[in-house]
């Protein structure tokens, strides 16, 4: 388990970490992810909340493959469109890190993506297997 900072009031309300440290286990660089189709392959062009949950399910699966867990996230950089959608985005981190044990995290938005329709992606930083204790931040 990674030991993850306590933070402001401002941190915990806007759900990520201002630090996380770690020490040993794997290191893994996760590529920028979207979410243009759900599990059963519907449609999410511009539906900015099913695309925010598509991408941390996409996130969990490539982490299980792996041995690993969305809960291993270190860090992560959230590139969004319009930063009126961040209270959905938090929300959305709030479901998949239950513990609120988020991640570090930076969030830029104002973003154009490679294809029409995008309006999130999130690359991430995981460790796996780390040695250290979670404070209970």
């Amino acid at each position: 388990m990674s030991r993850h900072v306590a933070g402001s009031d401002f941190h915990k309300q806007r759900t990520f970490s201002p630090a996380v440290l770690t020490e040993g286990g794997r290191i893994v660089w996760l590529a920028g992810a979207i979410g243009l189709r759900d599990e059963a392959g519907n449609d999410l062009t511009g539906n900015f909340g099913e695309q925010v949950d598509a991408v941390f399910r996409e996130m969990d699966r490539q982490l299980k493959a792996i041995g690993g867990q969305l809960g291993d996230l270190a860090t992560m950089t959230v590139y969004v469109v319009d930063a009126a959608d961040v209270p959905r985005l938090v929300e959305s981190r709030r479901k998949f890190f239950p513990n609120g044990r988020y991640p570090a995290s930076t969030l830029i938005a104002g973003c154009s993506f490679a294809l029409p329709g995008i309006l999130v992606e999130i690359q991430g930083t995981a460790v796996i297997g780390d040695k250290l204790s979670d404070d209970g931040a």
